[in-house]
């Protein structure tokens, strides 16, 4: 019986198709998976790649998305160390890290999964939130703030519970989504962030305050310095002026005349500074200086029939 080239070489394909089929199989690089035997996991696979496997029914290959899953918790009431209740919603990242638990922990659903890990999200934050006052949480001073720290705690108290009921789960991140307040406590609130508020008020007012005063009493030593300095120099130039006078009093009291001259001429500058018409009596110092040498002679000398003079004549200067 002879057979087709054809048939044998198509036939031959088929084989080594189903022959892959049945004992291989291959991972991507976002899944991870286990093998069973029987329905018991006995290989679990995180590495991407083609993977080789007992026949079916013997073994069975499961295959779960590795990348990260997100949920987030109800917003629910919680009960702060000091009291207060607070409505608090977290959101959390997880994802499959090892497979091996992960099956027969959830049957391979990872519906059940994020229902369990729910449970212990409520129960960290409800435990981290009560071991924390009010204040931690919403305060009108930051570095009563404790968010982060309030959310590592979270974090912390959820993969430590993962770990003990073997999950196969880790969970990469979890923060706090929302915050409120109960219409009960808002009022509460509302007062005590202003009595904070006032209280911050009054110790800004009161360092403005003595801000001011070390300002004043610098400005008020600066003064007094100021005006020390100021007399020093003062009486420092009153002693050279009146060096300068002693020394021009030696030169006039060597020649008294010229002093009284030289005065003369000063208080003459004086009277004919500005505009000036005066009427004065010629002898009157130091318009005297005026007068001709000869009309200083007593009016008793005058010539027999020479005109009388005015012993008043107006004096008119200008510049």
């Amino acid at each position: 019986m002879k057979y087709n080239p054809l048939t044998l070489v198509i036939g031959l394909i088929l084989i080594v198709v189903f022959a892959l089929l049945l004992f291989t199989f291959q991972v991507r690089t976002t899944e991870v998976a286990v093998v069973t035997t029987f329905g018991k996991p006995t290989r679990p696979i995180v590495e991407p790649g083609f993977k080789v496997k007992g026949p079916w029914p013997v073994q069975k290959v499961h295959k779960f998305d590795q990348r990260i899953h997100n949920f987030e918790s109800k917003f629910e009431q919680v009960l702060t160390s000091d009291g207060y209740n607070l409505l608090v919603m977290v959101y959390v990242g997880w994802k499959i890290d090892d497979p091996a638990l992960f099956f027969p922990r959830f049957s391979g659903l990872e519906s059940r999964a994020e229902e369990s890990l729910e449970g212990l999200v409520r129960n960290a934050y409800s435990g981290v939130v009560g071991k924390h006052p009010f204040s931690h949480f919403i305060s009108t001073d930051e570095k009563e703030l404790k968010f982060v720290a309030i959310e590592q705690e979270m974090l912390q108290k959820v993969q430590a519970d993962v770990r003990a009921n073997n999950y196969g789960l880790e969970v990469r991140f979890l923060g706090i989504k929302k915050l409120g307040l109960p219409e009960s406590v808002t009022q509460l609130v509302f007062d005590r962030m202003q009595s904070e508020r006032a209280l911050q008020e009054g110790k800004i007012r009161d360092e403005g305050t003595r801000i001011a005063e070390d300002i004043r009493s610098r400005a008020n030593l600066e003064s007094a310095k100021m005006l020390a300095e100021a007399d020093a120099k003062a009486t420092e130039i009153r002693g050279q002026g009146q060096s300068k006078a002693a020394e021009s009093l030696k030169t006039f009291e060597q020649d008294p005349e010229l002093a009284n001259f030289l005065q003369k001429l000063e208080g003459l500058e004086l009277f004919l500074k500005e505009h000036t018409t005066l009427l004065l009596d010629e002898s009157t110092s130091p318009l005297d200086l005026l007068k001709s040498p000869g009309s200083l002679a007593p009016a008793g000398n005058a010539e027999p029939g020479s005109p009388k003079k005015n012993p008043r004549s107006p004096i008119t200067s200008g510049q």
